[in-house]
C-alpha cells in the first residue's frame, strides 16, 4: 500500500554540509532513537505537534482562554498532547507563538517543492533526506526516491539504519549517497546513550559494505564529550570498519554545542552539560587514532 503523505519538519536549501555541491535538505519527522544529545529534537515524535516559539509571544494567554488542551504557567503555555487538533488555537494566537512543528506532503507537493533547486544541483549538488530518521516513513522515502531518480535529481540520506533490511534493500537503488551515523560500538553504552541496541546498526553496515553500493557509503560519527568522543569508541569503530572495507570513507563531526536552544520547543530539557567543540589539536588526536587502524579515507574538517 503506498503511503500518500509523510510529515516533514523542515526543509534547507542551500544546505553545504548534507552532501556534494549545493543541497536541498528534507527532514522528516520521527525517530526511533533518543540520543541524549539529540540535533533535532522537533523530529523524534512521529506525530505533528504544536510547539511553541517564546521570542514570538505577547504573553496574552488567549491560547488557554481558547482551549482547555493548554495550561498556562511559568509565562509559557504547555501543550496537553492527548488532544491531536489544534488548528483552531493555531489560528487563534495573535502573534504566531504557537505553530505546529512540522507540514505534510505527498509525493507531487515534495518533489515540485524539490525541483525549485534544480537550478543549484547542476555542479554536483541535489537532495539528502534527513530526519529524524528518514526510514521511519519508509514507504514514502522509497516513492520520493524513486521520483528523483525519474526527474535525474541526485540523492542522499543521512540515517542511522535502526531499521528493516528489507526497507534498506529496497531504497538502496535509488541512492548515489549514503550517510550513516555510527555513534558508540558498545553495546551497552549504546544503549545507555541512544536508547537502542547497536547491533542492528552494526549488522546492516556490514550488508551494504559487502554490497555494490559501498562506495556511495559515508560512515560518520558525532563527537560527544565522554560519550562517543573517547579514545576507546573511535578505535573500536575504526577496527570494525576496517575490517569490512578498509576503503570506507569514515568522517568525526565535531561536537555541537548549539542545539540546546531546540529543545524548549518541545517541552524538553537539555540534559548535557555544555561542552565546547574540539580544537585542532584535539580533533587531530581522533584522526591519528583512526590512522593507526588502518582505515585510509578519513574526511577531515
Amino acid at each position: 500500500m503506498k503511503i500518500s503523505k509523510a510529515y516533514v519538519f523542515d526543509i534547507k536549501r542551500f544546505a553545504v554540509h548534507d552532501g556534494h555541491g549545493l543541497r536541498t535538505t528534507v527532514f522528516f519527522k520521527g525517530c526511533p532513537l533518543r540520543c541524549q544529545w539529540c540535533q533535532n529534537p522537533e523530529g523524534l515524535s512521529p506525530k505533528q505537534r504544536p510547539i511553541y516559539f517564546e521570542k514570538n509571544c505577547i504573553h496574552c494567554q488567549r491560547c488557554a482562554q481558547f482551549s482547555k488542551h493548554i495550561t498556562y504557567k511559568n509565562n509559557r503555555p504547555y501543550f496537553h498532547l492527548e488532544q491531536n487538533d489544534f488548528d483552531e488555537v493555531i489560528d487563534y494566537c495573535p502573534s504566531g507563538a504557537i505553530r505546529y512543528d512540522s507540514e505534510s506532503y505527498d509525493i507531487e507537493e515534495l518533489i515540485q517543492l524539490i525541483k525549485k533547486d534544480e537550478v543549484f544541483f547542476k555542479n554536483g549538488g541535489g537532495v539528502t533526506f534527513s530526519g529524524g530518521e528518514p526510514f521511519m516513513q519508509g514507504e514514502f522515502l522509497i516513492q520520493i526516491l524513486k521520483r528523483c531518480q525519474e526527474e535525474g535529481i541526485h540523492t542522499a540520506i543521512e540515517t542511522s539504519l535502526y531499521t528493516s533490511l528489507e526497507l534498506i534493500k529496497e531504497a538502496l537503488p535509488y541512492l548515489d549517497l549514503i550517510y550513516i551515523d555510527l555513534k558508540i560500538f558498545d553495546e551497552k553504552k549504546h544503549q545507555e546513550y541512544t536508547g537502542v541496541s547497536c547491533k542492528r546498526i552494526k549488522s546492516h553496515i556490514q550488508y551494504i559494505l559487502e554490497s555494490q553500493h559501498k562506495d556511495k557509503v559515508i560512515i560518520r560519527t558525532p563527537l560527544i564529550p565522554s560519550m562517543s568522543a573517547t579514545d576507546d569508541n573511535i578505535k573500536a569503530i575504526s577496527y570494525f570498519l576496517v575490517n569490512i572495507y578498509p576503503e570506507v570513507k569514515y568522517e568525526l563531526l565535531n561536537y555541537n554545542p548549539l542545539a540546546s536552544a531546540k529543545y524548549s520547543l518541545v517541552d524538553l530539557e537539555y540534559s548535557l552539560e555544555q561542552y565546547q567543540m574540539f580544537n585542532k589539536k584535539e580533533m587531530q588526536h581522533f584522526y591519528d587514532i583512526v590512522y593507526q587502524t588502518g582505515l585510509k579515507n578519513l574526511i577531515k574538517e
